[in-house]
């Protein structure tokens, strides 16, 4: 497991903001596993299961619980610890909960960015900082084309504007006080990565399809369907963290290279629609059933959203280690694992995906993966 990412994590001083998080938990497992000194700066766990606590990562990171919409502690944490790389990920992640709390959402997602980023910018031990975004940041046109990385951002609702308030804010600080062209003077290298829609295990958030989904087929009813026609970049948790972790490799070997905006997802037109995403999770299962649940009262959400990804394929080596089928039936095999045994262990069985995952990163001699001489 070392070996991965061309073996520069082991020993290396990782700080992960929203490490209590569904994508947090299973980045700063992955961190530890591969031999790094991880510090979680995050709000309490979210949800109830909680991943991050089914893992037990409480006594194997420096576990930090604070906000990161206050500015002196974000900054004052980055002191104490001394990171070398930063992977920040702290942010109100959910469509439906944008609409209900904008303000926290944009003070959230924001400004706590800009938090980060000003921590970062007096923190003379980053020499990486890696801003974790979404494919909900552009301008969403409803078409059929990719949304790619020179595209229009933007945003419907809260959520998704606050998200492209936050790229317009990075790629500012990139140019402003991270600007490559200094490198030699500033000495950090900065990247924004923006992902499709990420399942996994562990995930207990409402009002995401996966967890709605398994809930429902644990508690033997129906699952409520809201748009069985829309289309996401479905891809599970483990394959945009690898990207994650080989921009942090990338950006460490090459500083002035790699910097800017990347869309980490699945291939173009890899995407389902939510009626086959459904379909494979009860198929998976083993029982269960569906029925659509229209709300005339609904708040906007995209019915088509994909994302090219074509330039991290063509310029990191970086391609999904499993296709939107491999994700969701990897992720609702675990939650049926979960849910089948009352001394289910939760680190054990995610290591173990994790090594399946990187066996078939391997098979298509994905460069993140490749075994070091």
């Amino acid at each position: 497991m070392r070996d991965l990412f061309s073996g520069i994590y082991p020993g290396r001083r990782v700080l992960v903001t929203g490490h209590t998080g569904f994508k947090g938990s299973w980045l700063a497992l992955w961190l530890s596993a591969l031999g790094a000194k991880v510090c979680g700066y995050a709000l309490d766990p979210p949800t109830d299961p909680s991943l991050f606590e089914r893992l037990r990562l409480e006594d194997s990171l420096d576990h930090r619980i604070a906000d990161v919409r206050d500015p002196d502690s974000v900054r004052r944490a980055m002191a104490e610890f001394e990171p070398e790389i930063v992977f920040h990920l702290a942010a109100q992640s959910l469509v439906r909960a944008g609409y209900r709390a904008p303000r926290e959402t944009y003070e959230t997602n924001l400004m706590g960015t800009v938090n980060v980023l000003e921590a970062v910018r007096h923190t003379p031990s980053v020499r990486v900082c890696l801003c974790v975004s979404s494919d909900k940041c552009y301008e969403n046109r409803e078409w059929e084309f990719a949304y790619r990385e020179n595209d229009p951002l933007g945003g419907y609702d809260p959520y998704s504007s606050s998200k492209a308030c936050a790229e317009i804010a990075t790629a500012a600080y990139g140019r402003s006080y991270f600007n490559p062209l200094a490198h030699e003077r500033h000495g950090v290298s900065l990247a924004s990565l923006r992902a499709g829609n990420v399942i996994g295990g562990g995930d207990w958030a409402d009002d995401r399809l996966i967890p709605d989904c398994v809930r429902a087929l644990a508690a033997r009813v129906p699952i409520a369907v809201r748009n069985p026609q829309a289309i996401r970049p479905w891809q599970h948790v483990l394959d945009p963290l690898s990207g994650y972790l080989w921009m942090g490799t990338l950006l460490w070997q090459h500083p002035a290279r790699f910097t800017g905006g990347w869309n980490i997802g699945p291939t173009a037109f890899a995407g389902l629609k939510v009626a086959q995403v459904v379909d494979l999770a009860v198929q998976t299962w083993g029982e269960g059933s569906w029925e659509e649940q229209h709300d005339p009262h609904a708040v906007h959400e995209a019915r088509t959203l994909r994302l090219d990804c074509s330039k991290a394929a063509n310029e990191l080596g970086w391609l999904p280690a499993w296709d939107a089928r491999e994700a969701v039936i990897a992720t609702v095999k675990w939650y049926r694992e979960f849910y089948s045994h009352s001394t289910f262990n939760v680190r054990d069985l995610s290591l173990a995906q994790i090594e399946d995952f990187v066996a078939s990163a391997r098979k298509k001699e994905i460069a993140w993966a490749a075994k070091q001489p």
